[in-house]
Order: C-alpha cells, then structure tokens, then sequence
C-alpha cells in the first residue's frame, strides 16, 4: 500500500477503483490502510474524530460560541427556538455544542470516506435554526428512526436531514428521543441534505 501511494496521480479515488479491480480476481493489499479511500462495495466508512488533513467539505469547526451566535439571529422566533434545541442538544448528549462552518451547531465527530475517495469530517448531531425551517442532521435510515420520525408531527425529510418549521409543529419528547439516538449511531453522510 506504501509504494502505491507513492506512485504519480495515485490517492485515494485510485486505491479504491483498484481496490475493486484486485477483488474481482480475489486479490487484495497485503499492507491494505483502510484509512486511505473506504471499504469496497459502495459503502461509506465512518469513524469518530476528525482528520482535517484529509477533509474535501468546506464544513468545519469554528471558534464561534453557539449560544452567542443563536443569540444574534435575526428573528425572534429563530433565537428563541435556537435556545430550546441547544438545551435539548446539550441535555441528550452531554457533549459540548460547536459551531461548523457558518450556520451548523454540531456536537462529536466524525470522518467519513465514499468508496471515490471523497472524504470529510461532520458532526456527529446537529441542528440549524434557519429562518423558514429548523434543520436536524440526524441519523434517518434505521427502523427506529423511521418509526420516531412517524410520530414526530409535521416535518419533511431528505437523505440524512430532517426538516421542520416550528418546533411546535412537533413533538419535543419525541425529538429528543431521536436525537439520543441519533447520538448512539453512526449516520451514513450525503453531501448535502
């Protein structure tokens, strides 16, 4: 695996595609880094913390201080409702609350890496209390989070984002649980929600 990485125009994308190439004949690495492009068959790999030298999203931590940035929102209602999901945040995970990038309040790590080699970093929950609706990063694809969701109340969903437009359009109880487990498993990252 060194010397393949050393070669001209081989990163990650091309260990992955020859990863493949060497599987179809029941060949593989015998030095294979797994940290270097993901598992083979089109699946994500994730693991928790950062890698910063290896991170294609322009979504990172930043110094910001997510309750004085919530403070600062222009609409009433996103700064009173920014406060109750950063309790409600702060409560279930017990972890501290981090700004990424500009409008995301995140909490844990993750890295994550696409068979392509395309990798980033992402918190592990997090929420945006945006002007037309509030956005969850959460974990959506779980039988238990389907069934959550279905009892949440009036909300939209996309690949791994959970969208709603006032939270008393929904059932807190119900979102907390979601969060707590979202909070206990590994999502599986799209680009964007």
């Amino acid at each position: 695996m060194t010397d393949i990485l050393r070669l001209h125009g081989m990163g990650p994308k091309g260990v992955g595609a020859l990863r493949r190439a060497m599987a179809e004949h029941g060949w593989a690495f015998a030095d294979d880094d797994p940290t270097v492009g993901a598992v083979q068959g089109g699946r994500v790999s994730v693991t928790d913390g950062r890698r910063p030298e290896r991170n294609d999203s322009a979504t990172a931590p930043t110094s910001i201080d997510p309750a004085r940035w919530i403070a600062g929102l222009p609409k009433p209602r996103q700064r009173e409702e920014g406060a109750v999901l950063l309790d409600l945040f702060n409560q279930v995970t017990g972890d501290e609350a981090v700004m990424w990038g500009p409008s995301i309040v995140g909490y844990g790590e993750l890295h994550y890496v696409y068979e392509s080699g395309r990798e980033g970093d992402m918190p592990r929950v997090g929420f945006s209390p945006r002007a037309g609706s509030h956005t969850f990063y959460l974990v959506l694809d779980t039988p238990e989070a389907q069934e959550l969701v279905g009892s949440l109340g009036k909300h939209r969903t996309s690949v791994a984002c959970l969208y709603v437009n006032k939270l008393a359009d929904i059932d807190l109880a119900v979102l907390r649980d979601l969060v707590d487990h979202a909070w206990k498993h590994h999502p599986l990252p799209s680009d964007r929600c």
